[in-house]
């Protein structure tokens, strides 16, 4: 059925304004009006029901386009519904699927073939997918553009599976001669542990492994400064092709990327919740719920982040959820060389990002709008969905995240929805907080009530 949702604070072309949006019966937004003065708006929709939200801010559903939901294989580490409902707890109404971590990986139609079987009758929220290049795979490349993969992601150094071994350049370059020119974007986890001319490992101390200090050194700038100048290197030989720079996490990466930007290069970059809402300085010892790859940097390299994404050279903020079961995070031993790297973060990411920007950056005349542009309108550009997702226009769907911009609460870990309550952000103190989403135009959460269905209704985005 057709209906009217309004608010006092919808997010229209960069702005909250009074408005009412009219959502039709196929999931759609049907129209957009603009509430002026005392005027209500026209009386050609006035015999839908209407849900006033008051002061709540309507913005898009969140985009977030980096995402591991692990299922088939490991989906005891995550898995579709309850990565999905974590997804939707946070407003974030689409997700695209990682390649990595699931068994068998995206690196072949027929891989992606049994994801898709795995994630039917799951999917709590729209999903999309990754597909992956490893070694040899060149050729299953296009036949997976084909299939419906948004693009492709690649790792520099060893990814910490068996299953999705890392790359060279050469192997790089196979990738960019059958990806230049279509519809797509090859991504780079832009880690290199040597010097891909020289052969040389990078030196580094390890004296006590449960001080975060140890991990960070071990994986230096250095890491990442060297495997995105040979992205930028390797750029020529297709350069009709989208390039990415997946969690960038370097300041000193920040203006490598600018400079190939401005020559014309066809390079974008997105950085994490984490790296702009935690810092090395406060990891406590043993905290290996804190261990990711690249590393979470100090507070300096925190502010190069922020400066790096209002300067418009960070286009996009995404979780980089990468959970996995709490023994392997050796939560005991707190040995952070040994454990598996990740954060858990899907759906938190407005909320933090909020948090951060009230307590931290109040100065920086960051708003709700410039964190929604970077999390749900410039990630759907990211992977093509952006006449759909994204922004509250009339013809997209009728996804939406309904926020209190000023709840204040503690976040008990213990309460989310992802498989393993795990995440370093447990016992935070927050700002805003994410009272409803919606669906094509159906409420599926609602903050105090939970799950408004026990059938999920996304869709794949194939």
């Amino acid at each position: 059925m057709s209906r009217v949702i309004t608010s006092k604070q919808v997010l229209l072309d960069d702005k909250l304004v009074p408005a009412r949006i009219v959502i039709s019966e196929n999931g759609k937004i049907q129209a957009v009006e603009v509430i002026s003065g005392d005027k209500a708006g026209s009386n050609e929709f006035s015999d839908l029901p209407v849900t006033d939200y008051g002061n709540l801010a309507i913005l898009p559903g969140l985009v977030d386009t980096h995402v591991h939901l692990n299922e088939p294989g490991r989906t005891d580490w995550e898995g579709f519904e309850t990565g999905t409902k974590a997804a939707a707890s946070g407003g974030v109404t689409t997700v695209i699927d990682m390649p990595l971590n699931a068994i068998p990986p995206t690196t072949t139609v027929a891989n992606l073939t049994t994801k898709i079987n795995a994630s039917k009758g799951q999917t709590w929220v729209d999903v999309g997918f990754w597909g992956g290049v490893i070694p040899g795979n060149e050729d299953d490349l296009v036949p997976l553009i084909e299939a419906g993969v948004k693009g492709f992601k690649c790792f520099l150094m060893e990814s910490g599976v068996d299953e999705f071994p890392a790359v060279d350049m050469d192997d790089v370059k196979k990738a960019m001669t059958k990806l230049n020119g279509k519809k797509t974007i090859l991504m780079f986890h832009a880690e290199m542990d040597k010097d891909p001319h020289t052969g040389h490992s990078h030196s580094h101390d390890e004296p006590d492994p449960t001080h975060y200090d140890t991990f960070l050194k071990s994986r230096p700038d250095s890491f990442e400064t060297t495997a995105i100048s040979e992205v930028i290197k390797a750029s020529s030989t297709a350069p009709d092709l989208n390039l990415h720079i997946v969690h960038l996490a370097s300041a000193q990466a920040v203006p490598l990327v600018a400079e190939a930007q401005k020559k014309g290069i066809k390079l974008s970059a997105e950085t994490c919740f984490h790296y702009l809402t935690l810092a090395a300085e406060a990891v406590p010892d043993k905290a290996t719920q804190y261990k990711c790859c690249p590393p979470i940097r100090d507070g300096a390299t925190q502010d190069a982040l922020w400066a790096g994404i209002q300067a418009n050279t960070i286009k996009t903020i995404v979780s980089d959820h990468s959970p996995c079961t709490p023994n392997l995070k050796l939560l005991e031993s707190g040995d952070f060389m040994a454990a598996w790297g990740g954060i858990s973060s899907v759906g938190l990411g407005l909320v933090v990002l909020w948090t951060e920007v009230q307590n931290h950056r109040s100065s920086s005349n960051i708003t709700l709008a410039d964190i929604s542009r970077w999390t749900s309108l410039n990630t759907a550009k990211q992977v093509h969905l952006d006449d759909t997702k994204g922004s509250i226009t009339p013809g997209k769907d009728a996804d939406f995240c309904i926020f209190d911009p000023s709840a204040q609460w503690t976040l008990d870990q213990t309460k989310l929805q992802f498989k393993n309550k795990l995440t370093p952000y447990n016992g935070r103190q927050l700002t805003g907080r994410v009272v409803e989403t919606v669906l094509a135009g159906t409420t599926i959460y609602r903050h105090d009530t939970g799950f408004t269905s026990s059938t999920p209704t996304g869709k794949l985005l194939l």
